[in-house]
């Protein structure tokens, strides 16, 4: 897209045209990855109570009408379909995929949009270290319909065909940002942030006044190892801290470790899986804790699905999940910088007639 021309015109949808080509033969590939390994491709709905309870992410809000004008239910377009999914795990269904558009206000640059393809899967009845040989045959595949023996990004190089690695969070501390993360964290769900603070601040990133832990972690992340994870071969970081656990469960062995991996190409975040969280009570606890977050933060609060916490307390099996952004492993795939060149229709900008 360029500012005299929009993304219909003939000669900009000609420069893009090899891309969206390589998007239907990753699009296949993927399809066909699942269908040989057994899993059900599912398909439910972007419009529903809850979009997600990330305490950071920023959701689209509309209004449910029934046949009666006056039934009206405040909706949400969701930012994930773990929710649904993970009910139909309850159901029965052992193994499933899904590639949904989801939706995500707020985020818009070269690798955001705020709707977008997320490849969404999980395995019942194993653990979460089977999603990272998923992961590396998944990827290899789509390289290899697309073409790619290397991805590029931003000047880095990354070889998927090679052995990946497998990167624990504090070493990825102790490696890039020479912070010594056990020292600096207690173990709790509300570390206190001081003695974080002071190691980020020696290796040169200053901390904000009011931050929680959390907060310095993000900005470690950011500034100092994301930048260097994927570089030669995929990383597969793991071992998060339990206070970042998300909707993962505790590490039997170290409780205060979450069952939590994030996986990263040319610097490039593509996935995040976990061994998944199926205590209703404990996931009821989170969930609250998190929109106390949000609104301290943002002022608002989603509603919780209580209708996925019955789901839980009725019994979902012990599973493994994982989401992939579908669009950024195209743009490996495609060996381009931006999120839109992939995309056949983008969102239109604020301000776009």
């Amino acid at each position: 897209m360029t500012a005299a021309h929009p993304f219909w015109h003939p000669d900009v949808f000609a420069a893009r045209a090899p891309h969206l080509a390589v998007r239907g033969r990753v699009l296949g590939a993927a399809r066909r990855f699942f269908a040989d390994r057994g899993f059900v491709e599912v398909d439910t709905p972007a419009l529903q109570v809850s979009p997600g309870m990330e305490p950071h992410l920023h959701a689209f809000a509309t209004e449910l009408v029934g046949a009666n004008p006056d039934d009206r239910r405040r909706m949400h377009l969701h930012t994930s379909p773990e929710f649904a999914m993970k009910k139909l795990l309850v159901a029965g269904v052992p193994r499933l995929f899904q590639i949904a558009r989801v939706f995500r206000n707020g985020e818009r640059s070269a690798t955001h949009h705020p709707e977008f393809s997320m490849l969404e899967w999980y395995r019942a009845g194993e653990g979460y270290t089977a999603l990272v040989e998923d992961c590396v045959e998944l990827v290899r595949a789509a390289a290899v319909a697309s073409g790619r023996t290397v991805f590029t990004f931003r000047g880095m190089s990354c070889d998927p065909f090679r052995p990946w690695r497998v990167l624990t969070v504090a070493d990825a501390f102790a490696e890039y940002a020479g912070i010594d993360l056990t020292a600096a964290y207690d173990g709790t769900h509300e570390p206190d942030p001081a003695p974080l603070a002071a190691a980020a601040a020696r290796a040169g990133v200053a901390p904000h006044a009011g931050d929680r832990w959390e907060d310095i972690f993000f900005r470690v992340m950011f500034d100092r190892i994301e930048p260097h994870l994927g570089a030669g071969v995929p990383c597969v970081l793991t071992d998060y801290p339990v206070c970042m656990a998300a909707l993962s469960r505790p590490k039997p062995e170290d409780p205060t470790l979450a069952e939590r991996f994030e996986l990263y190409a040319c610097g490039l975040e593509l996935a995040n899986a976990f061994g998944e969280l199926t205590d209703a009570a404990v996931q009821r606890a989170r969930f609250a804790a998190d929109m106390d977050l949000k609104e301290r933060l943002y002022g608002e609060r989603f509603p919780v699905d209580e209708d996925f916490l019955a789901a839980l307390e009725h019994g979902m099996p012990a599973s493994a999940g994982i989401a992939l952004g579908f669009d950024r492993l195209v743009m490996l795939c495609a060996g381009v910088e931006t999120i839109e060149e992939v995309l056949w229709v983008p969102v239109a900008p604020v301000g776009t007639p």
